[in-house]
């Protein structure tokens, strides 16, 4: 995965197929939970700051 998507464009992708804020908070929680540094890695793609990717993974746990 070489080239980044912005973390706004995922967001409007998982917005486009239905997902709400709860929807989405439960893809964070069953990644980080099956696969919590590919998890980290995908944050870290995304261009999240490591403050708020560490923010994302704490709330999914």
């Amino acid at each position: 995965m070489k080239n980044n998507v912005s973390k706004e464009s995922w967001v409007a992708m998982f917005r486009e197929i239905g997902l709400d804020d709860a929807a989405m908070k439960k893809w964070h929680q069953l990644f980080e939970a099956r696969h919590p540094e590919a998890h980290a890695d995908f944050l870290t793609w995304l261009g999240i700051s490591s403050a708020e990717a560490n923010n994302i993974r704490s709330n999914s746990k």
